[in-house]
């Protein structure tokens, strides 16, 4: 592994565990305030903290995830090149489109 993609994994795994944590800590106030569905998208809609944190998580997740599964795929099988690199990089690219579709449009609901 490169040393770009190294740091990023490292960077981006680092990222991801205090958003995680943040993550299951609202859904658990969530829950134990009794707040419906409608209520946590009235509290998130337009909400430029609850935005920018999802977004920050949605770049960590499609940094982290396939640095990771480009190193389980040349440990495990025999796919190598410049091929692999582009796939992964495709599979990247639809991680952080789609999830910044989600964060957008809670943000916009």
């Amino acid at each position: 592994m490169t040393p770009v993609l190294f740091i990023a994994q490292r960077v981006s795994a680092m990222v991801l565990a205090l958003a995680v944590a943040v993550h299951l800590a609202t859904i658990l106030y969530a829950i134990r305030g009794g707040l419906t569905a409608g209520e946590i998208l009235a509290r998130t809609h337009h909400n430029i903290g609850f935005f920018l944190f999802y977004a920050i998580f949605v770049v960590a997740v499609a940094t982290h995830a396939p640095i990771g599964l480009r190193n389980i795929m040349r440990e495990w099988t025999l796919w190598r090149g410049p091929v692999l690199d582009v796939v992964l990089a495709v599979f990247a690219v639809a991680l952080l489109v789609l999830g910044m579709r989600a964060v957008i449009a809670v943000y916009v609901a």
